[in-house]
C-alpha cells in the first residue's frame, strides 16, 4: 500500500497549501491568539434539554442535549527524538476544550461526568475555528471534544509552516490524551472528574486525518486507548515509518468527498481497502469538495455531524441502536452512500 500512497500523496501535498492560504483569512479569524487556561460558556444554537438519567445528567449522544463551554490550555510535551529520528525541543500543544455544561446557582459549569472523549486533528495551517460547528455539535451531544493546534502546521504557523513535521502529530496527540485524563484525575480541577478514560477517540480532516489514520493505525505510532476513529478526507501518510493495518485497528470511519482536488478519493479508498477490522465504515459524499463537509453551516456538513455521531456513540458509548441510525443518516439519494466491510462505494 505504501507505494500506492507514493503515487497519490504529491497531489495532495502540492494542492494542500493553495486551500490551507486561501483559508488562512477565516482560519486566523474563527481561531484568535491562544490564551492559556481560558474559559466561556458558548451556547448559541444548543438548547438544554430534560435530564435524561438519574441524578440529573442527560445521557450522552444526542445533538443538543447539553450546552457547551470551552477553555483553551497549552500542554508542553517535553523535548524528545522525532519519528524521523530529529531532535525535537519542546512542543507547546494549544489545546481547545469543548465540554457539556450544567446550570447551577453560581452559573454555568462543566456538567457531572465522566464523558466520553473526542481528540480532534485540524488540517495543515488550521485551527479548531472553521471546524467550530462540528466540534460544537459533538459537544452538545455530551462529548468532551478537545482540539489539538500542532506547534509546526496550525493556523498561527504562516510562512514557517513545516507539513514534514506530520510524522510527529500522531504523538503530539497522544501526549495531550494522557495530559487530558491526568487533568480529569487532579481533585479540584475544572475538569476533575469530567472524563472516562475507557471512551476514547479520535477524529481528524485532512493532514489531520492522515494524523489519525496513523495514531489508530500505524505501528509506528498506534495509540490502543482507542475506541474508534473517524478520517475526514485523509490519506496514508508515506513518511510515517511503520506500516498501516499491521494488526487490528480500532472501528474506523473513512469520510470523503467525491470532487475533492486536495485528497482525492482514491486515498480514503486506499485506507477503506486496506483496513481488515470488522467496524470499517465509507461514507461517499457525491461532488463534496475538500473543506465545504466539514466547516460552516451547510447540508453536507450537518449530514457528516449526524453519521460521525451515530459512529461514536456506536463504538465509543455501546449504543449498538445507533448502526441503524447511521445507515440511515448515511444514505441519501443523490447526495451520500455509507458502505462497510467489503463494499465499495458506488
Amino acid at each position: 500500500m505504501a507505494s500506492a500512497a507514493r503515487t497519490i500523496r504529491p497531489v495532495v501535498a502540492g494542492h494542500l497549501i493553495a486551500v490551507a492560504l486561501a483559508t488562512l483569512g477565516l482560519v486566523c479569524a474563527c481561531a484568535g491568539q491562544p490564551q492559556r487556561h481560558a474559559a466561556r460558556a458558548a451556547t448559541r444554537d444548543v438548547p438544554t434539554l430534560p435530564a435524561g438519567t438519574p441524578g440529573g445528567t442527560p445521557a450522552a449522544g444526542t445533538l443538543g442535549t447539553y450546552q457547551v463551554g470551552e477553555r483553551q490550555v497549552t500542554f508542553v510535551e517535553p523535548a524528545r527524538t522525532g519519528r524521523a529520528g530529529q531532535s525535537l525541543g519542546q512542543r507547546p500543544l494549544v489545546t481547545q476544550i469543548r465540554y457539556p455544561l450544567a446550570q447551577r446557582p453560581s452559573g454555568p459549569q462543566p456538567a457531572h461526568g465522566p464523558f466520553p472523549l473526542l481528540l480532534f486533528a485540524p488540517g495543515f495551517m488550521q485551527c479548531g475555528g472553521p471546524y467550530a460547528r462540528l466540534l460544537h455539535a459533538w459537544a452538545s451531544a455530551g462529548y468532551v471534544v478537545a482540539v489539538v493546534n500542532f506547534p509546526r502546521t496550525d493556523c498561527h504557523a504562516g510562512p514557517a509552516a513545516y507539513e514534514p513535521d506530520l510524522v510527529n502529530q500522531p504523538a503530539d496527540m497522544s501526549f495531550v490524551l494522557s495530559r487530558l485524563l491526568a487533568l480529569s484525575k487532579k481533585p479540584g480541577d475544572l475538569f476533575s472528574g469530567l472524563l472516562n478514560r475507557h471512551q476514547i477517540a479520535a477524529a481528524g480532516q485532512s493532514d489531520g486525518g492522515d494524523t489519525v489514520a496513523a495514531l489508530a493505525a500505524n505501528a509506528c505510532c498506534s495509540d490502543r486507548r482507542l475506541g474508534a476513529a473517524a478520517v475526514l478526507s485523509g490519506a496514508e501518510w508515506p513518511p510515517m515509518p511503520g506500516r498501516y493495518f499491521p494488526r487490528g485497528a480500532p472501528p474506523m470511519l473513512f469520510v470523503q468527498g467525491s470532487a475533492d482536488p486536495v485528497n482525492p478519493p482514491q486515498a480514503s479508498l486506499q485506507l477503506y481497502r486496506a483496513d481488515r477490522a470488522g467496524g470499517r465504515y465509507y461514507l461517499d459524499l457525491f461532488g463534496a469538495n475538500h473543506m465545504t463537509p466539514y466547516v460552516g453551516s451547510n447540508p453536507e456538513e450537518q449530514l457528516v455531524a449526524r453519521v460521525t455521531l451515530a459512529f461514536f456513540d456506536r463504538y465509543v458509548l455501546g449504543e449498538a441502536g445507533a448502526l441503524a441510525t447511521m445507515r440511515r443518516d448515511g444514505n441519501v439519494r443523490g447526495n451520500a452512500a455509507l458502505v462497510s466491510g467489503n463494499r465499495l462505494p458506488p
